[in-house]
């Protein structure tokens, strides 16, 4: 896809310059009109903020144009027109129409249904700050996307480019924070895996099969002044025929969506295939674009069928490929059909939301689906044939650990992933011999009965991470407490294995296994290399 030409780039340029002068930021708004107004807006619900600075304009509260570009982006308000230009001066209402960012419209409404100036501007597109903080700091960038249903005032159109949503959230905490060369991103949308994943690597390459999601991402990498992506256009692994990466990076568009007439199909959020088809898709054709050691992550859904378990499903669509597949959730079909057609703007209790129900259950039927699970795939292709695999497939359907927001859940995936190839290099005698040592958010929890002198559950617990939590018996629950980084495992094992009165050797072979789990999940950590 051809870069951006030198006037657009100079005019997304200006409207950087612009909302960095104006304060456009997301601790700036959460203040400019307090929690609750912002807690509204996360629901779909713009009055309680409009209300609010509508109250501040009457006051003539300083932050005049913070609340004129609030009301315009974030709200999808219009507003006069000389207002806008007091906010955006760098860039001018005509620039901002020559970016398809505004429109005039001279006989508009504004605020609170009182008539407008002769002049007014609506806005065209969503923009918004987003805040993060990753492995390396904190950051904030401003997102164009499509405007939403309140905006619009109706349903979302087919070719709608999303925001940032708490999916994609969630991928880029997720990413690993390693340095590689290469990333690919298959399903960029408005760009925000992408320009995520130049904050660890030295080229990205980001593709979709709209063109228009493309064009924003574009816009919004140049806004923000973010240099090494290029942008390709095409479905799935097309556009990179023949290519290898370090690293795949996909939101894929997963939402299971019956393919039948009337029922409408978002390009933000369905792959246009059968159920669970486009994650079986970028699952299967990543092995032929990873490079030796390379790592695939995204998201997905699998359909719990009749006679077949989801998460058994997804394991077979890693093919060779070693991997770590985590569902953190499951909905029933019904709950499924009702989220997703309620997330395209169709509301419950309407005919139209009747005929897609009943459009989703027939769909799930017909092929035995009882409920979809949701949740992260990690996929590597192994960098020697001989090295010990990968393969874990679990239920972690809890919240996760209190620590998992710093900085996100891929510094502990990425500690992880270390500690496995470690561990599972050593032979027993070689783990024998390491010094162990507990993670720093890992607490013991022992529950007794009233008056009882021994625990009848004791629970080793991960503040961070997964927010795991492990049973305990007697004795890796003496194991884990002597491991402080000074005493090998074997010495440990010795001295519990005499004070219970066992042999140690069968103790040991007992333990170890429980260890090297400890060791994967990040609550025992080997000493430093």
């Amino acid at each position: 896809m051809a870069p951006l030409d030198e006037r657009t780039t100079d005019l997304v340029r200006r409207l950087g310059d612009d909302l960095r002068a104006g304060g456009f930021t997301v601790e700036a708004l959460d203040r400019l009109w307090g929690a609750d107004a912002a807690a509204a807006l996360h629901r779909g619900e713009r009055v309680p903020a409009r209300r609010i600075l509508d109250a501040r304009r009457a006051a003539h509260d300083p932050a005049a144009d913070l609340a004129t570009l609030a009301e315009l982006f974030v709200l999808g308000l219009p507003v006069p027109e000389r207002e806008a230009a007091h906010a955006l001066p760098s860039l001018g209402v005509d620039g901002a129409v020559e970016l398809e960012l505004l429109m005039r419209d001279a006989a508009t409404t504004t605020r609170a249904g009182a008539a407008g100036d002769a002049a007014s501007v609506r806005p065209l597109l969503d923009l918004r700050p987003y805040a993060f903080v990753d492995a390396h700091g904190d950051g904030q960038w401003w997102i164009l996307s499509d405007l939403g249903e309140v905006a619009l005032g109706h349903e979302l159109g087919e070719g709608h480019v999303l925001g940032v949503g708490g999916a994609s959230m969630t991928l880029s905490g997720l990413m690993l924070p390693t340095p590689v060369r290469t990333v690919l991103d298959l399903g960029t949308g408005c760009g925000i895996q992408a320009m995520h994943a130049t904050r660890f690597a030295d080229r990205v390459v980001a593709t979709d099969i709209s063109l228009r999601a493309l064009r924003l991402a574009q816009l919004n990498v140049a806004m923000n002044g973010i240099e090494g992506v290029e942008f390709r256009l095409g479905s799935l692994f097309e556009p990179v025929a023949g290519e290898r990466f370090d690293r795949i990076v996909s939101n894929p568009p997963f939402v299971i969506t019956p393919r039948a007439p009337g029922v409408p199909e978002y390009e933000y959020r369905d792959g246009g295939m059968v159920g669970d088809g486009i994650v079986e898709a970028v699952m299967r054709g990543a092995a032929e674009h990873l490079e030796h050691g390379g790592i695939a992550q995204l998201l997905g859904n699998w359909e719990v069928r009749d006679v077949e378990d989801g998460l058994d499903r997804a394991r077979g669509w890693a093919g060779h490929l070693e991997h770590w597949i985590v569902e953190r959730e499951v909905q029933r079909a019904t709950e499924y059909a009702e989220t997703w057609i309620r997330d395209g703007g169709t509301r419950p209790g309407t005919p139209a939301f009747d005929r897609l129900y009943e459009a989703w259950l027939d769909d799930f039927e017909r092929r035995g689906v009882r409920e979809v699970g949701f949740g992260y795939v990690l996929l590597r292709r192994p960098a020697e044939e001989t090295a010990p695999r990968l393969a874990r497939v679990e239920r972690l359907h809890g919240p996760l650990g209190s620590g998992a927001g710093a900085g996100g859940l891929g510094v502990h995936l990425a500690a992880c992933l270390e500690a496995h190839d470690r561990q599972a290099r050593l032979d027993d005698a070689a783990l024998a011999a390491q010094r162990l040592a507990v993670a720093g958010d890992v607490t013991e929890e022992r529950h007794h009965w009233p008056g009882d002198e021994h625990p009848t559950a004791m629970l080793l617990r991960q503040g961070g991470g997964f927010g795991r939590v492990v049973s305990l018996d007697t004795g890796l629950a003496a194991l884990v407490g002597a491991c402080d980084g000074e005493l090998p495992v074997a010495a440990i094992v010795a001295a519990i294995a005499d004070l219970l009165e066992v042999d140690a050797d069968a103790l040991a072979a007992d333990l170890l296994p429980a260890v090297r789990a400890l060791i994967d999940d990040g609550m025992l950590l080997l000493p430093a290399e």
